[in-house]
């Protein structure tokens, strides 16, 4: 064994099986299931020029790479294999590819076009099928993913900022429910002079597959497509988007709208209407279909949408401003009267724009704010200044509600050619000149207080009215006894009715008979007066003729003057009237003897309570 064991053929096999075991180690190469084999030729033929990857054996990096697993032949002294690992594009996330070979980009493109080569893992299928070296239109979503690394370079999140990226666009794109996506390509054809944004193109997947939108003609810009709500995976060296909220139509408003993109217009709104072109949806001008209420995915930076309310519209001229805001530029109207007065008034109009209507006012006069500031400021303001100057100041007021019925019938026909309907016209305050109001004013506060006296004294006489029902009301008892008493006492009359008619009768009877009596007697009387009556009345008469005979006889003997005064004389001592004074003052004695004479008969005087007699009833003073 031992001779065996040092036997030079021995040798010769072990140093033979040694050689065999080196070189099969020296070529075999053993590639994990999470790697690739990046081979590197040491030396061969060289590549044409500007070429990176050889696909023909040349010197260089190989475009192949080795598959996990055992591979021999590539002897180490001629390749270097070199293990790499796998490219992972994590969920929620996209890779961007960068060539490091290829052909030359075309100048009217920015990225590599895409080609067949089972994304981006088949180099040779890349460089074989004309795929361009750069920045590559095609990017790769979430996966695993074997990449020649001499070839194409990977952007991921991981290694944004090399790139100077945001690890944000490396994400796949969200849009919100209540968001829309305005696009903008950055590759593309140019977009036809004249055009705001490029022409929706088909079958690109909403930009998501970016060739697809070049092989159909898709332009460079900003797109009129949008992006609607959802996750979109989009390469972020193709496109661009912006997030804007979603056209929102309220309650109560139609939303028309103005596209300046879109197919060429063709008018719809036939020939009496020729203030403007109203087209169908997709093409350029006023669409002739209003937007409803709700949320629509308009792309608004190449269409206008302008808010018309359908609800009644309330335009002040005055210093108030509806929450619209239409009449923020609206103020109190100035006009001039006949009598040449100047005065404000306010004024309330209030119109409305049917939904099939919207369009047609939009189309003629370009916005809602336009159809206030050049249409209807003009129409009323006009038209009352127009319709101050036909009367004077107090006229104007005085006539108030006529005015603003006129001024609803004319404003009314002055609008409908607008397509707008005139629901009602209001004057509002009126602020007459002060110095004319200072008269009417001081006169209505008179007039106002004669009315409030009058108010006042009918309130007195009605206060009257109600104490004097009250006192009534009050005395209901003591009439309703009053009542009964008059009803006693009308029973209490009858009574004493009938007893009086009895002792009428009674009292009748007896005196009838004293008066038959009284009768009897009265002419027994009568009889025996008129016999003393008769013979009186003889005596008299002869009495008398005897006086009558002694006067004749004394006016014969002593003549008429002398027996008057005898007759006189006579009258007056029967009566003691004193002919001559009983004292006499004069002569020699004066006032002396006139007292003494006093005195005597004083003397002489007989009293009063002493009986006459013969001397004492001596009279000295008699005649």
């Amino acid at each position: 064994m031992l001779d065996l064991l040092f036997h030079p053929a021995t040798w010769a096999v072990l140093a033979a099986l040694m050689f065999a075991v080196v070189v099969f180690l020296s070529g075999l190469h053993v590639i994990r299931a999470h790697e690739s084999g990046l081979v590197v030729r040491r030396f061969g033929r060289s590549m044409p020029p500007g070429r990176l990857i050889a696909l023909e054996g040349e010197a260089g990096y190989q475009a192949d790479l080795l598959p996990p697993g055992w591979h021999l032949g590539l002897w180490r002294f001629r390749y270097q294999v070199v293990r790499v690992p796998m490219v992972i594009i994590a969920p929620g996330e996209i890779g961007l590819v960068v060539a490091a070979d290829g052909e030359a980009t075309p100048a009217e493109n920015i990225l590599g076009h895409e080609v067949e080569c089972e994304d981006f893992q088949n180099a040779r299928a890349f460089l074989s099928n004309g795929g361009e070296r750069g920045r590559q239109l095609g990017f790769l979503r979430a996966g695993s993913y074997r990449i020649n690394p001499a070839l194409f370079q990977i952007v991921t999140s991981r290694n944004a900022e090399q790139f100077d990226m945001d690890t944000d666009q490396l994400r796949v794109f969200s849009v919100p429910n209540d968001k829309v996506g305005i696009v903008t390509s950055l590759d593309g054809r140019p977009i036809a002079t004249g055009d705001l944004a490029a022409t929706v193109v088909e079958n690109h997947d909403n930009f998501q597959r970016g060739q697809a939108f070049i092989d159909a003609g898709g332009g460079r810009g900003l797109q009129e497509q949008v992006l609607l709500a959802g996750s979109w995976n989009l390469n972020p060296w193709f496109v661009n988007v912006q997030l804007v909220p979603m056209t929102e139509i309220p309650i109560g408003f139609v939303g028309v709208v103005v596209s300046f993109v879109g197919k060429e217009h063709v008018d719809l709104s036939g020939e009496d209407f020729t203030h403007g072109d109203l087209v169908e949806r997709g093409r350029k001008g006023v669409w002739v279909d209003a937007l409803l209420p709700g949320r629509h995915a308009i792309n608004t930076r190449v269409m206008k949408v302008e808010l018309v309310p359908t609800t009644n519209i309330v335009l002040n001229w005055s210093s108030r401003i509806e929450q619209h805001q239409y009449d923020a530029k609206l103020g109190p109207i100035t006009v001039r009267s006949k009598d040449g007065f100047s005065f404000t008034l306010d004024v309330s109009q209030i119109i409305h724009i049917g939904m099939r209507q919207a369009p047609r006012v939009i189309s003629r006069v370009g916005s809602m704010q336009n159809l206030v500031d050049h249409v209807l400021q003009p129409t009323v303001a006009n038209y009352f200044r127009n319709s101050a100057q036909q009367v004077s100041v107090l006229e104007f007021l005085s006539a108030r509600s006529e005015r603003q019925r006129e001024a609803f019938a004319a404003i009314k026909e002055a609008i409908a050619a607008y397509d707008i309907e005139c629901i009602d016209t209001l004057i509002g305050d009126i602020v007459p000149p002060g110095e004319l109001m200072k008269t009417q004013t001081d006169r209505k506060i008179a007039e106002e207080l004669q009315r409030t006296y009058e108010v006042q004294r009918e309130a007195q006489v009605r206060r009257q009215m109600l104490e004097r029902e009250t006192s009534i009301a009050n005395m209901q008892a003591e009439v309703v006894r009053s009542e009964q008493m008059v009803a006693i006492s009308q029973k209490n009359a009858l009574a004493m009715e009938e007893t009086a008619r009895g002792d009428a009768a009674r009292v009748k009877l007896a005196a009838e008979a004293e008066a038959q009596s009284m009768r009897f007697k009265a002419t027994a009387q009568a009889e025996g007066t008129k016999l003393s009556g008769d013979a009186e009345a003889h005596a008299t008469r002869a009495t008398g003729l005897a006086r009558a005979d002694a006067y004749r006889e004394g006016v014969a003997a002593m003549g008429s003057e002398a027996y008057v005064s005898v007759q006189l004389a006579s009258v007056l001592g029967e009566h003691h009237v004193k002919l001559v004074p009983d004292i006499a003052v004069g002569g020699e004695g004066g006032l002396a003897q006139a007292l003494v004479s006093t005195l005597l008969k004083a003397q002489m005087t007989p009293r009063a309570d002493v009986p006459k007699n013969g001397a004492q009833a001596v009279k000295l003073n008699g005649v």
